[in-house]
C-alpha cells in the first residue's frame, strides 16, 4: 500500500452538497468502496456499521436537498477510535479483556456528531488502552513495514489512507500529533478540557479528545460541531470562537521551540525544519527561539523532561482501572501494563502532588514566553514514521504539548525519507481559534498548501 494518497476533505464540498452535484450517499459509497479496497492491507478498521451508515446518510441527503442541513459535517463519515463509546459497536480498547465489549451508549462526542448529522461509520484500531503496546498490526499507509504510530493508530491510517476525511483520537502523550505525523494528516490537540470526553476510556488529567482529519478546515468542524452540543470537560466551557480559512490573518510573531525532542530528531528532520525557519523569515514574520529570547529558553529548560514528568503523572492516575483489570485477569494484560501497574502501586499520594507542582511551574514558564507570541511552531515527530510494527514511535516531540495542556495542530507539510512528517503548532490555553487561524495561514501563505487547509462550509 506504499505511495502517496490524496485526502478527501468534506466540508468544502458544501457547494455541491446543496446543488446536488454531490449527495452524502454518493460520497459513503466511494467511502465504503476505499474500504473494502484498501484497509485489508492497512488494518484501520475494527468494526463498521455500514448499515447503520447508509441510512443516515440517506436522511443527511433529505436534509441538504431540503436545505435544513444540520451542521457542516451533515454527512460526513468520521471513524472512531476504540477507546470511544459507541451505542451500535463494540468499544474494545486495544485489549483481549474487552474484544466484542458493548456499553449500548454513545460517548458524549460521539452522540454529538449524530446531533450534527454525521455518519459514524465504524471503529478504528487503538493500541491497548491507549498507552504504548501495539495490540493490533495496523500498518502505515505510506509504507507498510513502518508504524502508523499510536496510540490513535487506526484514526491516522483511515484518514492518512484517503478512506475518511476525518476520525476521533485522543492524547496523553503524543497519540493524535504523532500518528498524524507519520501518516500525512492533520492532527489537532485541543485545550486541556476544550472536548467533553464522557463516555471514553481515557482517564488522565492530561488527556483531551480531538480529531485527525484530511483538512485544517475538516478538523475544526468536526470539533466545533461537538463543542456545540456538548461543551467541554465538566467544569470546562468548551471549545470556542470561530476561524476565517478563507482570509486567515497573518501572525507577526512566532517562536521556535525545540522542545526535550530536538537531541532525538533525525538529520533530515532538522533540514527540514530549517526550511520552516527561513519561509517564516522571508514571509516577514519575526522569528525568535531560544537564543534570541531569554524567556523562551527558560520555558524550554522547564520542558526538557516533560516525557518522564508526563509518565510519572500519568503512572499514578492510571492505577484505576489498571489494577482492576489484573484483578479480573493479569495474564491478559501486557507486559508494559503490569509495570505500570507495578509503578503507581510504589508512588504515593505526597509524590503524585509533588508531580503536579513541577507541571504548573512548566506551564507558568510557558506561558510567560507565549504572552508575547502569537504561536510556536516546532516538528510534529523525530522524523518519518520508524519501520517496524513493535513499537509506535518516539513520543518525545509531542509530549510537551500534553504536559502544558495548550492546543497544537499537526499539518502534513515536511518530509523525511521521502515520507510524511508534520510541521507542529502550539498556542496558548483555550487559544484553539487563534491557533487554527495561524496555521491556516501558514499553511497557505507560506508553503502554498491550500488543499490542507480546505474551505469552512456555511
Amino acid at each position: 500500500m506504499s505511495g502517496t494518497f490524496k485526502l478527501r476533505g468534506y466540508v468544502a464540498l458544501a457547494t455541491e452538497l446543496r446543488s446536488g452535484r454531490a449527495t452524502p450517499r454518493t460520497y459513503l459509497e466511494e467511502t465504503l468502496r476505499r474500504i473494502a479496497q484498501i484497509d485489508p492491507g492497512i488494518g484501520a478498521f475494527v468494526s463498521l456499521n455500514r448499515d447503520g451508515a447508509r441510512k443516515a446518510a440517506d436522511a443527511s441527503g433529505e436534509r441538504w436537498r431540503a436545505g435544513g442541513q444540520l451542521s457542516p459535517i451533515d454527512g460526513m463519515p468520521i471513524a472512531i477510535k476504540d477507546i470511544i463509546e459507541t451505542a451500535d459497536m463494540p468499544t474494545g480498547q486495544g485489549s483481549p479483556l474487552f474484544e466484542g465489549a458493548e456499553s449500548k451508549r454513545d460517548s458524549a462526542s460521539v452522540h454529538a456528531l449524530r446531533e450534527a448529522g454525521a455518519i459514524v461509520i465504524g471503529k478504528t484500531t487503538t493500541t491497548e488502552f491507549a498507552a504504548s503496546h501495539p495490540f493490533h498490526t495496523t500498518k502505515n499507509p505510506h509504507d507498510p513495514k513502518r508504524t502508523p504510530g499510536g496510540s490513535s493508530s487506526g484514526t491516522a491510517a483511515a484518514v492518512g489512507a484517503g478512506m475518511v476525511p476525518a476520525g476521533l483520537g485522543t492524547q496523553v502523550v503524543g497519540s493524535i500529533l504523532r500518528p498524524a505525523s507519520f501518516c500525512g494528516a492533520v492532527g489537532f490537540k485541543p485545550s486541556v478540557g476544550a472536548i467533553n470526553r464522557s463516555g471514553s476510556h481515557d482517564h488522565f488529567s492530561q488527556s483531551c479528545q480531538g480529531a485527525i482529519g484530511a483538512s485544517l478546515a475538516d478538523v475544526w468542524a468536526v470539533m466545533r460541531a461537538i463543542a456545540d452540543r456538548t461543551g467541554g470537560d465538566p467544569g470546562f466551557v468548551g471549545l470556542m470562537g470561530d476561524v476565517n480559512f478563507g482570509a486567515p490573518a497573518a501572525p507577526k510573531r512566532i517562536g521556535i521551540l525545540e522542545t526535550g525532542g530536538w537531541g532525538s530528531a533525525t538529520d533530515g528532520a532538522r533540514q527540514a525544519f530549517s526550511v520552516v525557519r527561513r519561509k517564516l523569515g522571508l514571509a516577514g514574520i519575526e522569528v525568535r527561539g531560544r537564543a534570541d529570547d531569554p524567556e523562551i529558553d527558560e520555558a524550554e529548560r522547564a520542558m526538557a523532561d516533560a516525557l518522564p514528568l508526563t509518565q510519572a503523572i500519568n503512572a499514578w492516575e492510571g492505577r484505576w482501572p489498571l489494577n482492576t483489570y489484573a484483578d479480573r485477569d493479569a495474564g491478559k494484560l501486557s507486559a508494559p501494563a503490569r509495570e505500570r501497574l507495578r509503578t503507581a502501586e510504589a508512588m504515593s499520594q505526597t509524590e503524585y502532588g509533588e508531580l503536579l507542582a513541577r507541571r504548573a511551574a512548566v506551564r507558568a514558564a510557558f506561558e510567560k514566553a507565549a504572552s508575547r507570541y502569537d504561536a510556536f511552531v516546532t516538528l510534529g515527530a523525530c522524523g518519518a514514521a520508524p519501520v517496524g510494527l513493535g513499537s509506535t514511535g518516539n513520543t518525545i516531540m509531542n509530549v510537551a504539548a500534553s504536559l502544558l495542556g495548550c492546543p497544537a495542530i499537526t499539518v502534513p507539510i515536511l518530509t523525511d525519507e521521502g515520507l510524511p512528517l508534520g510541521l507542529q503548532f502550539l498556542g496558548t490555553m483555550s487559544g484553539d481559534a487563534a491557533l487554527f487561524e495561524t496555521a491556516a495561514w501558514a499553511t497557505a501563505a507560506v508553503f502554498d498548501r491550500k488543499d490542507l487547509v480546505g474551505a469552512a462550509a456555511g
